[in-house]
């Protein structure tokens, strides 16, 4: 009887227990902020982190960080979608 399983679960368990999956998920995310935020939100946005389930949104433009903060839900909802998965769970707007 054989344990092996395939590569792409090997790959999903070291991406599940390493640091680098966050990386991974903001580049995904970043790569489709322009998509899910529409280009002008995505112009001004400086840098998209996430952690632990909660998505970070840095922006110097104080408008757009008044107007993100009200637009949490909807964010956290579009972000899931467009990822697949429900990976955000909370927004931090900075």
């Amino acid at each position: 009887m054989s344990d092996a399983i395939s590569l792409g679960d090997a790959l999903k368990k070291f991406l599940d227990k390493s640091r680098i999956k966050n990386d991974i998920q903001s580049l995904q995310i970043e790569d489709h902020w322009e998509k899910i935020m529409g280009e002008t939100i995505a112009k001004f946005t400086d840098r998209i982190e996430i952690r632990n389930g909660t998505l970070f949104i840095y922006t110097a433009v104080a408008p757009l960080k008044n107007e993100l903060m009200f637009q949490k839900e909807l964010i956290v909802q579009r972000v899931n979608e467009s990822i697949g998965e429900n990976l955000v769970r909370e927004v931090v707007v900075s």
